[in-house]
């Protein structure tokens, strides 16, 4: 599925200036299908006034409508929120400060881009971990495709994320590490987003292979040289006071 050309239209729409917008979801994690929504992730800026007195802005602008018949669902956070969530083992926000997909950019979303090596740790390993045990659990109570491809593709972050310290949330770029049956259900959910998942074939097995990646996650954490918590603190408060005072 290709991206709507008028996407970029939409940054200068929203009521507060925005440090940047990418695209998240399925077309980040490399299996949209035809009737894919679009997941549009940013940072916004509140005014200083909005911030010190007393009528506090939004810290999170979360909104969703259809235009030329694409859903749109766009959440942004306040940067003081943003940041603070980055210097949590929030591997989410993370992939959207690193997403490829950029529909708006700005030198502040640069210098964090920049900072981001020093805010990947050890522990984003329990976020990936998580995710994974949760949409393991929504394929089992709906046996959609959708649920058992996000279980696939966390594991397989986490674990390239636990042993190169990168990460890279597109499963088409990291089928190394799943069962050699990932192609073809990454090809099955382009037909449809809600699709149930195709029968395997009787050698394959979903439940051993989630199991084996969720052990492979779990002893690379055990093995990585990452640090425990984010090295670049000081930095992104420094970014952040100066970016609110400008």
């Amino acid at each position: 599925m290709t991206l709507p050309p008028w996407l970029e239209q939409i940054p200068g729409e929203q009521p507060y200036p925005l440090v940047f917008a990418t695209v998240s979801g399925a077309h980040l994690y490399g299996f949209p299908s035809a009737d894919s929504d679009v997941d549009l992730r940013g940072v916004h800026v509140l005014p200083v006034e909005e911030v010190v007195g007393l009528r506090v802005g939004e810290a999170t602008i979360d909104r969703s409508w259809v235009r030329s018949g694409v859903e749109v669902d766009l959440v942004t956070h306040d940067l003081l929120k943003f940041c603070g969530l980055l210097l949590r083992r929030n591997g989410y926000v993370l992939e959207q400060l690193l997403s490829p997909l950029v529909v708006a950019s700005s030198p502040v979303h640069q210098e964090l881009v920049a900072l981001a090596p020093g805010l990947v740790t050890r522990n984003h390993g329990h976020h990936y971990l998580g995710f994974a045990r949760t949409q393991w659990r929504l394929y089992g109570r709906t046996g959609e495709l959708k649920p058992l491809l996000y279980t696939f593709r966390v594991l397989a972050t986490g674990i390239h994320l636990m042993r190169t310290g990168l990460l890279e949330a597109d499963l088409t770029r990291l089928f190394a590490y799943g069962p050699a049956y990932l192609p073809e259900l990454v090809e099955a959910k382009k037909e449809a987003e809600h699709a149930p998942a195709p029968a395997l074939a009787a050698s394959c097995s979903a439940e051993k292979d989630v199991a084996r990646l969720t052990a492979e996650l779990e002893q690379a954490m055990a093995d990585s040289g990452l640090p425990e918590a984010a090295t670049v603190g000081a930095d992104v408060h420094d970014l952040v006071v100066r970016t609110r005072l400008s």
